[in-house]
Order: structure tokens, then sequence, then C-alpha cells
């Protein structure tokens, strides 16, 4: 017997989570973006991923956006 493939929902991140969390550089708000998975610091200009639902908010795992 084989069992259906398991569908992974969109992941989220809680509302109160993204509430206090602040990019470890500027201390600015940051900006879920779910389509890329990450947290977005436009005055640091980093995105930081979020993995398996976890954060990372180291700046050298960070992405540079323009």
């Amino acid at each position: 017997m084989t069992t259906p493939p398991i569908e992974r929902a969109e992941s989220t991140v809680d509302a109160k989570l993204l509430e206090i969390l602040v990019c470890p550089l500027t201390k600015g708000q940051l900006e879920f973006d779910a389509a890329r998975q990450e947290l977005i610091s436009r005055q640091a200009k980093l995105a930081y991923p979020i993995r398996d639902g976890i954060p990372i908010m180291l700046p050298e795992e960070a992405r540079k956006i323009d």
C-alpha cells in the first residue's frame, strides 16, 4: 500500500513573531515575502531566509537585494 504524497502548505510567519523580529543590522522592521520564504530588510537591502519555518537572522546567510 502506498501513501499519497504529503502536500506542504505554504509556510507563513506568525504575525506576533513578525512584530518582534527586527533586522540584526539596522534594528528596522522586516517584511515577509511568502513566495520566496524570506524576511526582507529594506534598510539593510538584505533578505533573510526562512528554512523549515525558522528565520535565519544572520547577515552572512542573507541574500543581497537592490
